[in-house]
């Protein structure tokens, strides 16, 4: 007569295969990369290689979901996540950061960088790694610094030529007060206005421009509501890629390498995404009917220099100093 396995068999067998299903989904760790431009832009470009190396790299043990266009919030809201462990990762702009690491805004004085190799000189070399290490004090891992670019001027008003064109232009900026600053010194009235409220800003004229690199003006339509562009190039942007430390921390020594050394890797592969693009994008950027000035920047660099005088004691002449002169 056959015989019937008992209770403790099943009971042993269901054990097994439950541990074994329980084996197989912890090999995958699930990841969410957040931003907040559109997904035709380098960040998202950017961010989706770096999800496909890092699967690659890791052999599948890391998956890497990205979300753009403020689906996981505004940046601050998603810098925040950060902190609380609700998001994994985050591209984005310096403009909330200072809040978090008020040291980080030292990048963002006018004029401070020469030209992108500069820029790539300080933040891939030893004063970027203390700018993205300080971020720890604040449960955030700094892995790499990406680029937004350069900033230009938009606006319904008039041509910017000189700083004295802006007088009384209400511009949006980032929520920076370095920026703030600046566009004080220039002689416009700054208002900072969280990015995803800006082009409806723009449509309703509550605002009369705002200011941003070409490929966020380009990819986010700016130019169908804008009737000047001025290459002014007054901030430089840089991009830091961020990650929850407590995720991080979480992750072996091996897969840590990984995440550090693919974020830089994808820098390299981001900017070039926006530098190969800028002239083809101004182009048409010009086609659709916008006016483009090349002011001097001399008399906007001669405006900012009460601007360095009011940071120098917080950021430290010192740091302002050695990013300038870095050949």
């Amino acid at each position: 007569m056959k015989r019937i396995p008992g209770v403790a068999f099943w009971a042993t067998f269901i054990a097994l295969i439950l541990s074994w299903t329980l084996s197989f989904a912890a090999e995958t760790i699930n990841l969410k990369l957040g931003h907040a431009v559109a997904p035709e832009h380098p960040y998202h470009l950017g961010a989706v290689k770096f999800a496909d190396l890092v699967a690659r790299k890791s052999a599948n043990k890391i998956k890497i979901d990205v979300y753009p266009s403020t689906q996981l919030g505004n940046e601050r809201d998603m810098v925040e996540g950060l902190q609380l462990g609700t998001i994994d990762l985050v591209v984005t702009s310096t403009g909330p950061l200072g809040g978090f690491v008020p040291k980080m805004f030292v990048v963002d004085l006018p004029f401070l960088f020469r030209d992108r190799e500069h820029a790539y000189k300080v933040l891939d070399g030893p004063i970027g790694r203390e700018l993205l290490d300080a971020f720890s004090a604040k449960g955030i891992k700094g892995l790499a610094f990406w680029e937004n670019g350069f900033r230009q001027i938009t606006n319904n008003v008039r041509p910017i030529e000189k700083p004295e064109d802006l007088k009384g232009i209400k511009i949006r900026t980032m929520e920076n007060k370095v920026h703030l600053s600046a566009f004080r010194a220039f002689g416009a009235s700054p208002t900072p206005m969280a990015w995803s409220e800006v082009y409806t800003a723009l449509q309703q004229k509550t605002i009369d421009g705002q200011e941003n690199p070409v490929a966020i003006i380009y990819h986010q339509k700016i130019h169908e509501v804008q009737k000047h562009l001025a290459l002014t190039g007054h901030f430089y942007s840089p991009t830091p890629l961020l990650m929850s430390l407590k995720v991080f921390n979480s992750l072996p020594k091996n897969l840590q390498k990984i995440m550090l050394d693919t974020a830089l890797e994808c820098a390299a592969y981001e900017r070039n995404l926006l530098r190969d693009s800028e002239a083809r994008q101004l182009a048409e950027i010009k086609a659709k009917g916008v006016l483009m000035t090349t002011p001097n920047k001399k008399p906007f660099q001669e405006a900012a220099t009460p601007v360095y005088k009011e940071f120098r004691d917080q950021f430290g002449k010192e740091m302002i100093d050695k990013i300038i002169n870095t050949p």
